[in-house]
């Protein structure tokens, strides 16, 4: 997405949303999500490492960082899609530790993908109505005999027209998903993600290899979720579209959380400038994520002197093992 593109229509930013000083782990007046000592690994490597954090209702919180940092993982973890290795979370006040990914998306936590998981081989209609919940149709008796799911299928069909006249996509009704553009299936995703009237929506990457002709309508959809009373958490790089309309940020290093606020001072936050651009060199990333001490980082060693962080070094000693 390019730098240059329109910003969107200025919206009221949500306001009071945390409780005391905006730092990592800070508590929030009305948290959707509870994170508690949630941690992953991959063989020898820590993917997510999160202690605590709260996602709040009624807001758009933006979870960046580096590649690698971990925003994927924890999006996999929260949704039932991957098990941890440790640690409970809680949405809207029921435990998710251990629920599957069709229970999670059924209690109304839903998520989009980096890489859309449209059915290419079905319209565009059909990909729409299986958001749906509770179909009666879908079960087995009751499929056999149309008189038990017709008329809720016809209202299910309804929505789903309604839903894409509001994406621009009713005139695609009847294609095969197979046929629409990169842009037309990110739009096609969060529509069906709608079918099953969440109060949580996440998005992951939504703009990833969108046409910059779409980036404008995916940024209004994002924008409309807020309004129409949902909460929204998405994983973005491009910190332009961050900046315009996230309420709250949070930052992820080395499968850390490593900072947390709002927009504007989390840009300016030393260690997300360092997490991105390595600009202050002064500040060792495992030290701001706590991974070893400041005294240990010293900068005569191999790994300081060149830059390298301590993933680097466990990535080395692993190659190294192998040969």
């Amino acid at each position: 997405m390019s730098s240059d593109i329109t910003p969107p229509v200025a919206r009221e930013k949500t306001t009071g949303l945390h409780v005391g000083e905006a730092a990592p782990g800070v508590a929030k007046a009305d948290p959707i999500i509870v994170v508690d000592g949630v941690r992953r690994t991959f063989g020898g490597l820590t993917a997510v490492d999160v202690a605590h954090l709260e996602i709040p209702r009624g807001a758009i919180t933006a979870l960046i960082g580096p590649n690698g940092a971990g925003k994927t993982t924890l999006f996999n973890l929260l949704t039932g899609f991957d098990k941890p290795d440790a640690g409970t979370w809680v949405f809207d006040g029921k435990s998710l530790s251990g629920v599957p990914a069709y229970k999670v998306a059924r209690m109304g936590q839903v998520r989009t993908f980096q890489l859309t998981k449209a059915l290419g081989l079905l319209t565009v209609l059909e990909n729409m109505k299986l958001g749906a919940k509770g179909q009666v149709g879908e079960r087995f008796w009751q499929s056999l005999f149309p008189f038990f799911w017709r008329k809720q299928d016809e209202k299910i069909e309804e929505r789903a027209f309604e839903l894409l006249k509001k994406f621009k996509l009713d005139g695609k009704s009847e294609d095969f998903a197979a046929s629409l553009s990169g842009g037309q299936r990110k739009l096609l995703e969060m529509a069906r993600a709608l079918m099953s009237e969440p109060t949580l929506v996440m998005l992951d990457e939504p703009m990833a290899g969108v046409n910059p002709a779409l980036t404008q309508s995916l940024l209004e959809h994002i924008l409309n979720l807020k309004d129409e009373g949902m909460t929204v958490l998405f994983v973005e790089h491009d910190m332009h579209m961050v900046r315009h309309i996230a309420d709250w940020v949070v930052v992820m290093a080395e499968g850390r959380v490593v900072a947390e606020g709002d927009p504007v001072t989390v840009m300016k936050n030393p260690a997300v400038i360092d997490a991105y651009l390595g600009a202050h060199q002064e500040l060792d990333l495992g030290v701001v994520t706590g991974r070893y001490a400041a005294a240990d980082a010293d900068p005569t060693t191999d790994a300081a002197a060149s830059g390298a962080t301590d993933v680097d070094v466990i990535e080395e000693e692993a190659s190294e093992e192998s040969k």
